[in-house]
């Protein structure tokens, strides 16, 4: 299967799309260019070949400040093909609220990833450009930073009440 959904990528979208591989992962996944991925995913719940037709997790990913790279990563089901795959993207992005990292919304490709991108925006921070209603949906509006970035700090209180762990 990996190789199938590879050549149909890199068919439609040319092989230099492919950032990188790992066919040999317990869950085989392809990194693939963070600008093209609403195309890409588009094209594999469409493709009478991949069939993709659920979008069963999107997570958000923080690879360190160290690195200056955030990941968000897709894993695609086919029901009536009984597959699953995993595509993943890297960019780019800044540790404050006025740069956040930015990937295309694939909520047009898949309803769920609505909920999904949500999520990882309230928690990780990166921001998906196109979503219909991005916001915090699991904080409150005014939560301060983003709990699973490798540098947040936790806050001692919340509107004056003490934030015990």
């Amino acid at each position: 299967m990996f190789e199938k959904i590879k050549s149909i990528i890199g068919e439609k979208f040319g092989e230099e799309v492919i950032q990188a591989e790992e066919p040999e992962a317990l869950q085989p996944a392809l990194t693939v260019e963070a600008a093209r991925i609403a195309d890409i995913c588009l094209e594999l719940r469409d493709n009478p070949g991949a069939y993709f037709d659920f979008l069963s997790c999107l997570s958000g990913v923080d690879y360190g400040p160290e690195s200056g790279e955030f990941g968000v990563v897709y894993h695609l089901a086919s029901i009536p093909y009984k597959t699953s795959f995993v595509l993943k993207v890297r960019v780019k992005g800044g540790r404050n609220t006025e740069e956040l990292p930015a990937v295309p919304s694939v909520s047009s490709v898949w309803r769920t990833a609505d909920w999904h991108e949500r999520e990882a925006f309230d928690l990780v921070g990166i921001s998906f450009t196109g979503h219909p209603d991005l916001r915090r949906i699991l904080l409150p509006d005014d939560w301060e930073g983003y709990p699973l970035r490798k540098d947040y700090k936790t806050a001692e209180t919340y509107k004056g009440i003490k934030i015990d762990y």
